[in-house]
């Protein structure tokens, strides 16, 4: 493929500054590394409550933009923390939105788990769950656990620890290899 693959990056946490978002953030800086491009999601704040009877054309355009966003890349790489056990709410309700669609079904998709050790299995539980009924291709290789602690996080919002980031690297470079072999649609 001559193309370089496209990596969409979806963070659960709606907090500024987020560990999560730290990680996605040095994921997108890596990217190049292995000769992929990440792109960061950042319409989850903005998705209506999900509701069936508006899963239909035309799309509320913030659930437009979020299936473009998917059906353009190659592969997704997600980092969500963990709330009671399970994902937040509003990143349930950016996979809710994915359920109707076609554009995640059989698309590389991985993830962080950037919670402390021992923590965040609900999270990854739910994600395997809800990926796997919308048909996700779950790139098992590239799904790792990467704990984050706030204190790595530089003044840029980067991550600097060596571990971690090679952990990310890894974790590019087997979705990137993943995403050349995945369906995609018109890149917007």
């Amino acid at each position: 493929m001559s193309a370089v693959p496209v990596i969409l990056l979806l963070s659960g946490s709606l907090r500024a500054g987020s560990t999560n978002e730290a990680v996605l953030r040095t994921a997108q800086v890596m990217a190049p590394s292995v000769q992929a491009c990440a792109v960061m999601y950042d319409g989850l704040a903005e998705l209506p409550h999900f509701n069936p009877d508006d899963d239909t054309d035309p799309l509320p355009p913030p659930v437009a933009r979020l299936r473009a966003a998917i059906e353009g890349a190659h592969g997704i790489l997600i980092c969500t923390p963990e709330y009671a056990g399970t994902l937040p709410g509003s990143f349930k309700n950016l996979l809710d939105w994915t359920v109707g669609g076609t554009e995640i079904c059989d698309k590389p998709v991985a993830w962080v788990n950037a919670a402390a050790p021992a923590r965040g299995q609900g999270a990854e539980a739910t994600l395997r769950a809800v990926l796997g009924y919308t048909g996700a291709d779950i790139v098992e290789s590239a799904c790792v656990k990467a704990p984050v602690d706030r204190r790595t996080v530089g003044a840029d919002g980067l991550i600097d620890d060596a571990e971690v980031r090679r952990q990310l690297g890894d974790a590019l470079n087997l979705l990137a290899a993943a995403g050349e072999q995945a369906p995609v649609g018109d890149l917007a």
